[in-house]
This record gives structure tokens, C-alpha cells and sequence, in this order.
């Protein structure tokens, strides 16, 4: 059965949204969804058929000072209001359909990194907590979050070891894929500033995670080209941005949100004959 792959990308992936949503508009539902960080945390408003629920979010609170703000950083430890974000939003302003979500056959699996082993997990979706505390570890960007405790265990963003599991999902028995990327083709990642000063400041606190920040740009690259050889083969279809429409991480402009998200919609009607191929080839 095929997979849906999600990466992240904070604010990106509401280009993913734009697809999902067209996804759960024409009925597809993919046995099995995986991602990392802001991807899969909007992949789960897919598995609960939720349309628009990322959209509406991200419009409305973008520039709401609990959502994202300086000022988090004296509460929540993080950009982002952890509280707010991911538990007053979820279980209160815009509620997310357990019942939905529960009952539904998809398997979805959520990538974290291990602060200690330096190694991606891959979480039991299912098992999401009211504080979504799963999601939050997905999207721990060290500094912009804190590490995040979950079962016993701290986490950071799964985008450091694996941000593109396809592999994962290959492992996993799924040989034919919709992976949908949230950068452009022939986009080629380089090493960051930000990567060196955390694997420079982390180095002591958690050693293991500094060869995965050092090599996240080498590791993302090969993977964007594995991607782009199951899809010469036929196994995968690709949805991503064009250059032309892209946003940034963080970015600001709605007006540029809103298109990315209407071009995500866009591409996967377009793609929509292929897509539903996956599911009976």
C-alpha cells in the first residue's frame, strides 16, 4: 500500500496542507502517513479530515504574540507559546477531531531525534497525548524550542536525523509513495550558520547530536535525489513548490501564504489521476 512522506519546514509545509486538504476533498485516504516537524504535525489534520484546520490556523495566528513571539521565551522557554500552540489551540479555539482521528485505519508515524543517541524515532502517532506533546517534540528546533521530554526521554526535531523519511517508510513494506517536499525543485541545502553554533554549543550537553547538525545538509541532499530516483522509476510522485512560489521558514507575508497553500490544493488536483494510480498498481 502506498505512503504519504511529509516533510517539514515551520511555515512551509502549508503548502502540504494545500495537498492533503485536496487529498481528503477527493476522498483519498493513505494507509500510512509519515514526516517530521511541522509537516506531520499538519499531516495529522489530514488523518482527522479536518480541511483547512492548518490554513485557518497559521492565517489567524501568525502574528498573535502567543502563537510566535519573543516573548515566549520568558514562559515556554520558545519562540513558539508551546502552551498555546499546541494545546489551547488544539483542544480549545480550533479542536481536533480525536474521535475522527482514533478511529481511522492510517497508521501515522512521527520522526524525532533522540537528544542522547543522536538517532531518529519513529513515534506511534496514535499514541498523541492532550498536550500533543509528541508534536511539540517533532518540532523542537533546538533554541527556537527547548528539548522536549517525552516518555522519559528528550527530543528535538526529527528533521536533524531524517527529514525525509522515505526511506523509513520503505523499511516499513511501502514501495510506492506521494512525497511531498516543501522546497523547490533543484533546491540543494548548504551547511547553516545556525547548525554550526548548535552543534558548537550542544557539544557538551549532547555530543551525539553534533555530527547529525554538522552533516544535515549533506544527508538532506542525498535524500532529496532518492527521492527523485523512485520517482524516475515510477515509484513515487513528487508535489513541491515552484520557484517561482515558495515561502520562507518563518515567513510573513499572508498573501504568500495563502498562494502556497492554494497552489499546494492546485497541484495535487492536478496530480490527482496519478495519485490515485499509487493505490491499485
Amino acid at each position: 500500500m502506498p505512503a504519504l512522506i511529509l516533510e517539514g519546514g515551520t511555515f512551509r509545509p502549508i503548502f502540504s496542507s494545500g495537498v492533503m486538504d485536496a487529498l481528503v476533498d477527493n476522498g483519498i485516504e493513505f494507509p500510512y502517513v509519515i514526516g517530521v516537524s511541522a509537516g506531520i504535525t499538519d499531516g495529522f489534520s489530514y488523518v482527522s479530515k479536518q480541511v483547512k484546520r492548518n490554513y485557518d490556523i497559521l492565517m489567524n495566528y501568525r502574528y498573535d504574540k502567543r502563537y510566535v513571539g519573543i516573548r515566549n521565551y520568558l514562559t515556554d522557554k520558545s519562540l513558539f507559546g508551546l502552551r498555546f500552540a499546541y494545546e489551547t489551540i488544539a483542544n480549545e479555539i480550533y479542536p481536533f477531531d480525536w474521535k475522527t482521528f482514533l478511529e481511522s485505519s492510517t497508521e501515522i508515524k512521527v520522526g524525532v531525534t533522540n537528544v542522547h543517541s543522536g538517532k531518529c524515532e519513529y513515534l506511534d502517532g496514535k499514541e498523541l497525548d492532550k498536550h500533543c506533546t509528541m508534536l511539540k517534540a517533532t518540532c523542537a528546533i533546538p533554541f527556537v524550542f527547548p528539548a522536549i521530554e517525552l516518555n522519559h526521554k528528550l527530543y528535538y526535531d526529527g528533521g536533524i536525523c531524517d527529514p525525509i523519511p522515505v526511506k523509513k517508510a520503505k523499511e516499513d513494506g511501502h514501495e510506492k509513495m506521494l512525497i511531498v517536499l516543501t522546497r523547490p525543485q533543484g533546491y540543494r541545502k548548504q551547511l547553516s550558520y545556525a547548525n554550526r553554533m548548535a552543534a558548537r554549543l550542544l557539544k557538551r550537553k549532547y555530543p551525539c547530536l553534533v555530527q547529525p547538525l554538522l552533516t544535515r545538509h549533506i544527508f538532506y541532499n542525498r535524500t532529496v535525489e532518492y527521492c527523485e530516483e523512485l520517482e524516475k522509476k515510477g515509484k513515487a510522485i513528487i508535489l513541491r513548490p515552484t520557484q517561482d512560489i515558495q515561502i520562507d521558514s518563518f515567513e510573513k507575508d499572508m498573501k504568500k501564504i495563502d498562494a502556497i497553500y492554494q497552489y499546494g490544493y492546485q497541484e495535487a488536483v492536478k496530480n490527482m489521476k496519478q495519485i490515485k494510480r499509487l493505490f491499485h498498481e
